[in-house]
């Protein structure tokens, strides 16, 4: 049986991708890999990552993640700083979904900073 493929858009399978980040015996190199990651979070709903992997100043007590959102592509458009030696980075990205036979789409600008040693969201702002 072939493995899923990552919903990061990435074209590897879950397991080679972002599940091993998701499973925990892996943590993001660089700010864009978390937020694959959190995408992929997202669309396979999975909310104790993501609450893992958000910043201990920003993070909200308990996050509930709406079953009727289907998240369906990322599309990366820009990133600054990040790396791996990096203490922050920003990520634009604009995030497709489908709720109710809409479609839509999350253009977001996300702050991402090392927390520990580990790469954590901080926060993001909506672009127009």
């Amino acid at each position: 049986m072939p493995s899923l493929r990552c919903p990061c858009g990435s074209g590897l399978p879950l397991d080679e991708c972002c599940g091993r980040l998701h499973d925990g015996t892996a943590t993001a190199a660089t700010a864009e890999q978390l937020m694959r990651s959190r995408y992929s979070a997202f669309a396979l709903g999975d909310p104790g990552y993501l609450l893992a992997t958000w910043h201990s100043t920003t993070r909200p007590p308990v996050l509930e993640l709406d079953p009727d959102v289907h998240w369906t592509g990322l599309d990366l458009l820009a990133t600054t700083g990040g790396t791996l030696l990096s203490a922050e980075g920003t990520v634009e990205f604009r995030a497709s979904y489908r709720v109710s036979g809409r479609t839509g789409a999350q253009h977001e600008r996300s702050r991402f900073v090392r927390e520990d040693g580990r790469w954590r969201y901080l926060d993001g702002v909506s672009v127009t």
